[in-house]
């Protein structure tokens, strides 16, 4: 497969799974600010913050509140995380690798894009938001399905599977950031709070049933997140993530200083004391340390499969 082939299958999902997350994260603050009070630390600018995008957002925007952020992580052209620029992106890199991927995973793409430049260009969308963000996470959904259902599991589906779990884990990881976010701006004590904003943080993953299964008790913060990076078995985990990348890997050529790295960041989130980094109000340092690493570990896949001449 040619290097550049490879970069455009490893990208279209990770966009795909970035649109997907963001329509995730704009839904779950959503309703955490209809269902907490303003002493809980919720409000909009967090979220710039927490999708790493404050230096563009404060170039071209003063204010923090919710329509300027929700047009900003939704629909502006000019914010590369935005979901409209997501499936821009993810299109446009479907479209050039159609001799590797099944016609039906083109089209659905194609019909996301199509679905989403239309309900944006509608007036009064604000009513709408929450069904619109939900379609999306759907559609998203549908694609992964079909594309895993229908696509040769060769080297082709590996780089896209790989694409899609490395960003599927920075993701989880943020959404996981809202929770510390609020840990230190509360103080730590959120008390009957808790439950509901990490409710919500696991409905985001929709991971709340699969949490309850494991957990039975009431929710609580520290096993919600301990839950959301170390599982194994739930999809949005960051366990689970961390070892389907490794998989894919294994699978691929030339792949020691990945792997190596991997397994590197898997041993350092198994060995970490969530529960104690959760009461110290250090959470954030944690997930901060997780981003750095699969950011490394990205840069080291384009190094050594996608700009061999580089080396």
């Amino acid at each position: 497969m040619l290097s550049r082939a490879a970069e455009r299958i490893y990208w279209a999902p990770r966009y795909l799974e970035r649109a997907e997350n963001t329509a995730r994260l704009v839904n779950v603050y959503a309703s955490l600010m209809l269902d907490l009070p303003k002493e809980v630390g919720i409000h909009w600018g967090q979220l710039i913050q927490i999708t790493g995008n404050q230096r563009n957002y404060r170039k071209r925007f003063k204010s923090t509140g919710e329509m300027t952020v929700v047009k900003f992580m939704v629909a502006d052209p000019e914010n590369p995380g935005s979901i409209m620029s997501c499936l821009t992106m993810a299109r446009e890199n479907m479209r050039t690798s159609r001799d590797l991927i099944p016609n039906e995973g083109w089209e659905h793409v194609n019909e996301l894009y199509l679905f989403a430049h239309k309900k944006l260009a509608l007036k009064g969308q604000r009513k709408r938001l929450h069904q619109f963000l939900s379609d999306v996470v759907m559609r998203c959904q549908q694609i992964t399905g079909l594309l895993a259902g229908t696509m040769s599991h060769g080297h082709a589906y590996q780089f896209l599977r790989l694409g899609r779990n490395l960003e599927r884990a920075d993701m989880s990881t943020r959404i996981l950031d809202i929770g510390s976010a609020n840990i230190l701006a509360s103080g730590g004590e959120l008390g009957r709070l808790e439950s509901r904003l990490w409710m919500h943080i696991l409905q985001a993953l929709s991971g709340y049933q699969m949490y309850r299964q494991n957990v039975p008790s009431r929710i609580r913060g520290r096993s919600a997140a301990e839950y959301l990076l170390k599982d194994t078995l739930f999809p949005r985990a960051v366990g689970h993530c961390l070892r389907e990348v490794e998989g894919c890997l294994e699978l691929l050529p030339r792949n020691e200083k990945c792997l190596q790295q991997v397994r590197q960041t898997r041993d350092f989130v198994n060995n970490t004391d969530v529960l104690e980094l959760y009461n110290s109000k250090q959470l954030d340092k944690l997930l901060d340390e997780i981003q750095v690493r699969l950011s490394d570990l990205d840069k080291t896949i384009c190094e050594t499969w996608f700009a061999p001449e580089s080396k």
